[in-house]
C-alpha cells in the first residue's frame, strides 16, 4: 500500500508497549496499535507518553497504524 493510501489522523500517546508499539488515542475515534514509521525510525526520533503524533491508518484495517509525525 503507498503512502498516499493512509488517511492522516492526530492523536496521543497514551500507552507503550515494547517492541516499538504504542497506543495512541485518536481525537476523533478510538485507541488504536501504532507502530513507528521509516524515516523516524532511522534517524533514532524518540517518543514517549503524552506526545501529540500523526499517524497514518489503512482504510483497510483501522485498528493498526504508523506514526509518521512527532509534534512539538
Amino acid at each position: 500500500m503507498a503512502r498516499e493510501d493512509l488517511i492522516e489522523l492526530e492523536g496521543t500517546i497514551t500507552d507503550v508497549h515494547p517492541g516499538g508499539l504504542f497506543t495512541v488515542k485518536l481525537d476523533q475515534g478510538p485507541d488504536i496499535q501504532a507502530r513507528v514509521g521509516g524515516k523516524m525510525r532511522q534517524h533514532f526520533i524518540r517518543i514517549v507518553l503524552g506526545d501529540r503524533v500523526k499517524v497514518g491508518v489503512s482504510p483497510y484495517d483501522p485498528t493498526h497504524g504508523i506514526i509518521t509525525y512527532r509534534t512539538k
